[in-house]
């Protein structure tokens, strides 16, 4: 296999993930060639430790938004929940212990979020 075969950079260590088309930053590009899975339309809302040093994070997977509103959506929960955190893959990652208060908000912004993993 040619190295043109294989797209060229898939990853920087300055800005994350690449687009193997435009060669921009995932969150950046603007051929869309790599789509979010549709997933089975449910909001799922979990509490997760593993892989974190026993850190624990509220995880938010399965909300049908587009990168951008997603991102926007990340940015009001962090805010609400007084906190930092990430958006990565169509996941909004918050830190800390915040199911229910991520609970409600989703709740009051029309969906219906599930609790998911106990």
């Amino acid at each position: 296999m040619r190295h043109a075969d294989s797209g060229g950079l898939v990853y920087s260590t300055e800005s994350g993930r690449m687009c193997p088309k435009c060669r921009k930053a995932i969150g950046a590009c603007a051929c869309a060639a790599v789509p979010r899975p549709a997933g089975d339309g449910n909001i799922r809302v979990s509490r997760d430790s593993k892989g974190r040093g026993g850190k624990v994070v509220t995880v938010v997977r399965g909300v049908p938004l587009d990168a951008l509103a997603l991102g926007q959506l990340g940015k009001e929960l962090r805010a609400a929940c007084g906190s930092g955190g990430t958006v990565k893959d169509g996941v909004v990652e918050i830190q800390g212990d915040h199911v229910q208060r991520i609970l409600d908000l989703l709740s009051a912004k029309g969906w219906k979020p599930k609790l998911s993993g106990g």
